[in-house]
């Protein structure tokens, strides 16, 4: 069955609509269902999108392409619609580079099944699933009304309300009214006294967490500027302009443009509309060089209604409500999240590690099934079909509120969609499955001309039963993830990708595997470590610390466990028979009598560092990645800068410091720094790079910029416990829930500039080797890619989390091509002697920086070699990989199948 994924949009969510796109496309069954990438642009053509594009990190990465964009000296980031009116041709070709353009009448022809992954309007108000219905292809989700209904959230609120719901006091805000200047302070005085404070101001038609504020105090400055937010308006006076330097000012244009957590540019300026944050830029520095009135900024993509409304103080959770197979709704286990006072952010939502989620809710049994009541209720009240997430509070009085159903839920391997299916043991390609068949059938429930539908299910029915007969005989593959490191939540992410792209495969069966450490009172890089068997439900927790937990106070919940007896015939149907609820402890050798091999997908010690490759290696089992040698070496950025050194690499200068000299005299060991890598007085000639020497690519590597920087970063990695003193945080500017490992030892390096080059690059390069038919090993080089960091050091966000940060691929090393490749060439041939001299095999990337002079003259600065890269799904090498025509998991694969062919590796 041909199965067309919509993903992508117009909408403030695009980015996760997209990402939760390529989750559906790599999570779908390849023995049932055949995935077809329909990408949605913000103009709203259809695309059959080239599958490489998939595993871009971003819309931006690709789309428009980076030879339509103008030209520009600012390096913002934007989308289609910031290049300006384009006619027939000029669209046409932009398509054309990225896939194939089809009508909506040709849609059908293409797809047996749309499987909608929009989010916001256009994708979950009805509109879509109106086209839909017209052209006679069946969706996924609920139908027109009930989506429509879904997306409104000051109409499900006045229903709710003559219903007789508990609902939150509210005032709601048209936009006309708002723009007139006068009423703003009585509409803030009306709000003080109809609700009072805590206050919740949020858009009437966006996703959860796009435009929400909430203010704690009597401020009407905060609440204007928060409801303009909301709106999508913000005003700029010239007074805060030009006090801001150049690179202020760039990135109040960039942060202001951003549709996801900014105002949203295209924008409307006294009905000049302006396209272009480079063009923004110019026409602020125009404008108030010649006025000194200030200016309203408005998104096309407005919000015509605004809410303000009561903060309910209570445990906000969130509940996936489902259609069972006998037709009834059944609320799946709802999920807390506990966070602290700040709103539930993007970050928050998607990042990995960055919030808790706990399943079921941590309350008494009665209350749990209080909210699941609810929900269930809430379902059948507006008439939504097939799934429905529906978010909500329950107060210390013990009543629930229900304050935002969606029909569309988010749909990256985290999400709460899949989290809380797997409470009932269905992984991500089962749900998927369930979610195709039950909205076929809802189809055929709700429309007069059924006959196609009925003919789909028949086929779906069938392949269901022959695919769990042809289910055995697949190859088991132990994934090991989790681990101990400060990245640790990464690893699970990875983990879990890895996971998802083998169990939808046809040849392979993946095991989940934690690794745990079994002592807190030994020295981090000397720990022995446990592995645990752990159920899909386990697996997916967005948390590692999360799983440990539940690993190690493990119980059944009476909740749960009723939820999964109602649901028995639906698990029965779409589940596999070897599925565990329950996480087993397992020895090595254990692991060896029941896989083929294992995946090491964790970061930093002790799964890059050799300690499990040693262990592996004992009992003759199949692993991924480098052997115990090069994974010694490459985890110490130390020794590896000096060794290549040795050998005639550049790299940045360096040096490695102790922690028992910086007890000893904390101002010499400063001056000791200073006097080793500023060449004047101290704070003049900082910055200085500092890191762990045996951490994970991105765990706190800091630009340091002063001595009191410098002081709490020590302050930090030389701490003896593990709370970080918010001081010390502060003056790092860390983000809330970043981490900062304990270590004896730091690693001070130059901060790498572009030295008198004429272009300057910041660039990965990943790599796969393979056995040729004489029995050598092969190098397969991918292109580097270009990084484009947000500040000088690329973040945990930018490499690993969807929508975050930019990477072109391949990096643009000149404008001429046959230079380009000329230097490419050159870059890859380092990158491959590199890998060479340090014994990588498998897999691996390497970060460098490339300085390219006249007359062509190139230099390659290696900063970075991860024997085991990160594997997340919006990670670089995949974007990489792509372009050699390896998908995902053809990638993996080869990664697979080297690591058998070398099982007798030393």
């Amino acid at each position: 069955m041909r199965i067309g994924i919509l993903f992508g949009g117009a909408s403030r969510e695009r980015e996760i609509s997209f990402a939760g796109g390529r989750t559906v496309y790599d999570n779908l069954n390849k023995n049932l269902f055949e995935p077809i990438p329909v990408f949605v642009d913000s103009l709203g053509n259809f695309i059959l999108l080239e599958w490489k594009y998939l595993y871009k990190g971003t819309i931006r990465d690709f789309y428009p392409p980076v030879n339509k964009r103008p030209q520009s000296s600012y390096h913002f980031q934007a989308y289609l619609e910031s290049l300006g009116a384009l006619d027939g041709g000029q669209l046409d070709a932009i398509i054309h580079e990225v896939g194939q353009k089809v009508s909506v009448e040709q849609l059908g022809e293409k797809i047996d099944f749309a499987f909608l992954a929009l989010h916001g309007s256009f994708g979950e108000d009805g509109t879509i699933q109106g086209l839909l219905e017209w052209m006679n292809i069946p969706y996924s989700g609920s139908g027109i009304l009930s989506s429509s209904i879904g997306m409104d959230k000051v109409f499900q609120k006045k229903m709710m309300k003559s219903a007789g719901w508990n609902t939150a006091d509210s005032i709601m805000v048209e936009r006309n009214s708002w723009l007139v200047s006068e009423n703003q302070l009585s509409v803030y005085k009306r709000s003080i006294k109809k609700i009072g404070f805590p206050l919740v101001i949020r858009p009437a038609n966006q996703g959860s967490s796009i435009g929400v504020s909430i203010i704690e105090k009597d401020d009407f400055e905060f609440f204007r500027n928060a409801v303009d937010r909301a709106f999508f308006i913000k005003s700029v006076s010239a007074e805060k302009w030009n006090i801001l330097s150049q690179e202020e000012k760039r990135e109040w244009v960039r942060a202001t443009s951003e549709i996801k957590d900014g105002t949203g540019i295209p924008f409307i300026i006294n009905h000049q509309r302006i396209d272009d944050p480079a063009k923004l830029f110019e026409y602020l520095e125009k404008r108030f060089t010649e006025s000194q009135d200030p200016i309203l900024l408005q998104s096309i993509y407005e919000e015509q209604q605004v809410l303000l409304e009561e903060f309910i103080d209570g445990i906000e959770f969130s509940c996936i409500v489902i259609r069972n197979i006998d037709g009834t709704a059944v609320a799946l286990p709802p999920t807390e999240i506990k966070k602290g006072k700040e709103v539930f952010d993007y970050r928050s939502k998607y990042l990995a590690g960055m919030t808790r989620k706990v399943t079921p809710v941590d309350l008494p049994d009665e209350l749990i099934e209080k909210i699941r009541k609810n929900c269930e209720r809430l379902f059948r009240f507006f008439n939504f079909q097939v799934y429905a997430r529906i978010d909500g509070f329950i107060r210390k009085d013990n009543k629930v509120f229900l304050n935002d159903p969606n029909t569309t839920s988010g749909m990256l391997p985290s999400s709460f969609f899949f989290h809380q299916a797997a409470e009932i043991g269905l992984n991500p390609s089962q749900f998927l499955t369930y979610i195709i068949h039950t909205s076929i059938i809802e189809r055929i429930q709700s429309q007069p001309y059924t006959e196609k539908y009925r003919a789909l299910l028949r086929i779906l029915d069938e392949s269901i039963i022959q695919q769990k007969k042809k289910g055995q005989g697949k190859k088991k593959i132990g994934v090991i993830l989790g681990g101990y490191s400060s990245e640790r939540h990464i690893s699970v992410e990875s983990g879990r990708n890895i996971y998802e792209k083998l169990a939808s495969s046809k040849q392979y069966e993946p095991v989940p595997i934690f690794l745990l450490q079994n002592s807190h009172d030994l020295d981090e890089a000397d720990c022995f470590f446990e592995l645990y068997q752990i159920p899909v439900n386990l697996l997916l927790k967005d948390n590692a610390d999360d799983i440990r937990d539940k690993i190690l106070h493990f119980k059944k919940h009476k909740v749960i466990e009723k939820i999964k007896r109602k649901c028995k015939a639906l698990t029965s149907k779409y589940s596999s028979s070897s599925t565990v609820f329950e996480p087993k402890k397992i020895s090595l050798e254990e692991l060896g009598q029941s896989v083929s091999g294992v995946f090491i997908a964790l970061h930093g010690r002790p799964g890059e560092d050799g300690h499990l490759q040693s262990s592996l290696e004992k009992l003759g089992i199949p692993y991924n990645g480098s052997g115990i040698e090069a994974s010694q070496i490459t985890i110490n950025k130390y020794e590896t800068n000096e060794l290549l050194i040795k050998h005639g690499f550049q790299v940045a200068k360096h040096a490695l410091f102790n922690k028992a000299d910086w007890v000893m005299n904390k101002s010499q060991f400063y001056t000791d720094i200073e006097n080793k890598f500023l060449q004047t007085a101290p704070n003049s000639s900082y910055p200085v790079i500092c890191k762990p020497v045996d951490d994970g690519c991105s765990s706190a590597v800091k630009k340091i910029n002063s001595r009191e920087e410098l002081d709490s970063f020590c302050q930090l990695i030389f701490r003896d416990h593990q709370e970080l003193p918010a001081k010390y945080v502060d003056s790092l500017h860390m983000k809330p829930g970043e981490e900062f490992p304990l270590k004896q030892q730091l690693l001070v390096e130059d901060l790498i500039t572009a030295n008198g080059a004429k272009k300057f690059l910041e660039i990965t390069c990943g790599m796969v080797t393979k056995i040729n038919v004489d029995g050598e090993l092969i190098f397969e080089i991918f292109e580097p890619s270009e990084a484009l960091a947000g500040d000088a050091i690329l973040s945990l966000e930018e490499k690993f989390l969807a929508g975050e940060g930019q990477n072109i691929t391949p990096a643009r090393f000149s404008n001429d091509p046959a230079e380009d490749k000329r230097i490419a060439g050159m870059v890859k041939n380092e990158m491959e002697r590199a890998a060479k001299l340090l014994g990588i095999v498998g897999y691996c990337r390497i970060d460098a920086f490339v300085r390219i002079y006249e007359p062509g003259t190139v230099e390659t600065i290696i900063i970075e070699i991860n024997s085991l890269p990160g594997m997340t799904p919006a990670t670089v090498i995949f974007h990489q990989a792509a372009l050699n025509n390896y998908k995902p998991f053809d990638f993996i694969d080869k990664i697979l199948e080297f690591s058998f062919k070398q099982k007798n590796r030393g």
